[in-house]
């Protein structure tokens, strides 16, 4: 990783959801932030305004559709019109954690599949590529008509876990739910480790009576899930891990949201530590557990070489090699 953009043409510009996240990329990729101007009205209207010419240009636009989900989703589309009516020669929305992927079914009669309405109004709108961080349902991809590129956090998660010594059959993956399995095996085979599963009753009613499918006794958990919400899937599979003797407990997760009082129910859970990336700038505390690990180089790189029509087959994997 670490390719810097010699493309005059790319042009990179952040809207409010995740500045932090932006600046980062920005750095990481050696370019400049565009300047625009994005205010809301008194009714809530957003009006934007790029100060800057970006006829011609490709243009990389990073906003995270997190909490206000909708505002945040509305100043994207508006960034979206306006460079289209500016004569951008392509347009590319970089969203690290893209809200509403959960919707991505009819799970229940008469409801909607919002992820593929979000699709439609980004495709509208005139987005020609869409780059996320781990989709909570691979198959939002196919409901978009231009190019989606998914970067996924495993890697960045293996190489942090293996730095720390976690490997081996003193470690195991936990998949807090049966839908997980896949995250937690992808984990485990970078560290050389077994999984195991939570299992709970068919309508998820009572956390705490699920039990594990594996071997967790005498041994280092880590959890592992794509998104952190309320924190209480952790919460109460930290308890289970722990009755059923893990000797320590480490959580992960993609996108570490922390709303409805998440601080609070984590801060109580027997974990260690909970690794988040920083694709989410919360709106509320996080636990005091929390630490943040960066996916601003993988996102940089990825641009980089979207920009240079490299693959990005090469960020899909983390080996030791490396590091040399």
């Amino acid at each position: 990783m670490g390719q810097k953009c010699t493309d005059s043409q790319l042009k990179l510009f952040a809207l409010n959801s995740n500045k932090a996240i932006a600046e980062k990329i920005a750095a990481a990729m050696g370019v400049p932030l565009g300047k625009l101007a994005s205010r809301q009205f008194s009714d809530g209207e957003i009006q934007i305004n790029i100060e800057e010419s970006v006829r011609g240009h490709d243009i990389y636009i990073i906003q995270s559709t997190s909490n206000p989900v909708n505002n945040h989703l509305w100043e994207l589309l508006i960034m979206i019109d306006a460079c289209k009516r500016a004569s951008a020669r392509s347009i590319n929305v970089v969203i690290p954690y893209f809200g509403y992927s959960r919707q991505d079914r009819i799970a229940a009669p008469r409801e909607p599949i919002t992820a593929k309405l979000v699709a439609n109004m980004l495709v509208k709108a005139g987005v020609s590529r869409l780059l996320t961080l781990d989709l909570h349902a691979v198959q939002v991809q196919g409901f978009f008509d231009v190019p989606v590129d998914n970067l996924f956090t495993i890697p960045l998660f293996a190489k942090y876990y293996q730095d720390k010594g976690f490997t081996g059959d003193d470690v195991v993956v936990v998949s807090p739910k049966n839908s997980g399995i896949k995250r937690a095996r992808s984990l485990a085979e970078y560290l050389d480790a077994p999984i195991a599963i939570i299992d709970h009753a068919e309508d998820d009613s009572n956390r705490e009576e699920g039990y594990i499918i594996g071997d967790v006794k005498g041994k280092t958990a880590i959890l592992i899930d794509d998104i952190l919400n309320t924190g209480l899937t952790f919460a109460e599979s930290a308890k289970i891990v722990q009755r059923e003797g893990a000797t320590a407990i480490y959580a992960a997760a993609s996108h570490g949201l922390f709303a409805g009082g998440a601080a609070s129910i984590l801060s109580k859970a027997p974990i260690e530590e909970i690794l988040v990336t920083d694709s989410v700038a919360t709106k509320e505390a996080a636990p005091d557990q929390v630490k943040y690990l960066s996916a601003s180089e993988l996102i940089a790189d990825a641009v980089v070489r979207i920009q240079a029509h490299e693959p990005l087959s090469p960020l899909f994997t983390y080996t030791q090699e490396d590091e040399n």
